[in-house]
């Protein structure tokens, strides 16, 4: 029987802690979540290593020490209603309903959003709701967001998400920028986003948030 709640605890003491994650809801809530609940199950032992897993295709479940970045860089409050792009089967949409006060997750793949759903009921996580769509193009009829997440790598920031982001509204993304990704933490502030450097990480590019080709004759 393998010791899932021992190996939480030294995710969290030597991926989490050591990366100046220390406010206490994030920390509570990595301890807590069962993060080998959503990955699949032919992945559960790796569902603690210390690097991005695999979901198939393209998608993966972002590393423990990204995610808890995102999540203290985002400073979300118990009140905040939260869009969670691209959530996989559920961890970070777990993670940030411990956080928040709504969540709102879009996954692409139905198949995978059906199941996300099942095991975030599963689990009792009765403030989060996940729906199929395009990862663009967020989920507006439950907007506006105080907090929009992205679970990927993204080289453009859509406009149809920045209208879904409320005034005062943060948002975090992993900007695809060579080998290596930045992650910055943008503030919608006058209608506009305006975007800080938070640290560098990767993730695989999400199909939808590529860059504008120009056009050539």
């Amino acid at each position: 029987m393998v010791d899932y709640a021992t190996r939480r605890v030294f995710m969290v003491d030597t991926q989490v802690r050591p990366s100046d994650v220390t406010k206490f809801p994030i920390i509570d809530a990595m301890l807590d979540v069962p993060r080998e609940a959503y990955v699949p199950a032919g992945r559960r032992e790796a569902a603690y290593v210390g690097e991005n897993l695999p979901l198939g295709g393209d998608r993966v479940v972002l590393e423990p020490r990204t995610l808890a970045k995102m999540l203290d860089g985002l400073e979300i409050d118990p009140q905040d209603a939260v869009l969670d792009l691209g959530c996989g089967l559920g961890y970070s949409t777990a993670l940030l309903a411990r956080l928040a006060g709504f969540v709102a997750a879009v996954e692409d793949d139905e198949p995978r959003a059906t199941e996300a759903q099942s095991i975030l009921s599963e689990h009792g996580v009765d403030n989060a709701a996940v729906v199929c769509g395009p990862l663009a193009e967020g989920a507006p009829k439950s907007g506006p967001y105080d907090v929009i997440m992205i679970e990927g790598a993204i080289e453009r920031f859509p406009d149809a998400l920045a209208e879904q982001l409320r005034e005062g509204g943060r948002v975090a993304a992993i900007f695809a920028e060579g080998a290596l990704g930045v992650v910055r933490i943008g503030y919608k502030i006058d209608g506009r986003i305006s975007w800080r450097f938070a640290f560098n990480a990767g993730a695989p590019l999400l199909q939808g948030f590529e860059a504008a080709q120009d056009f050539v004759l």
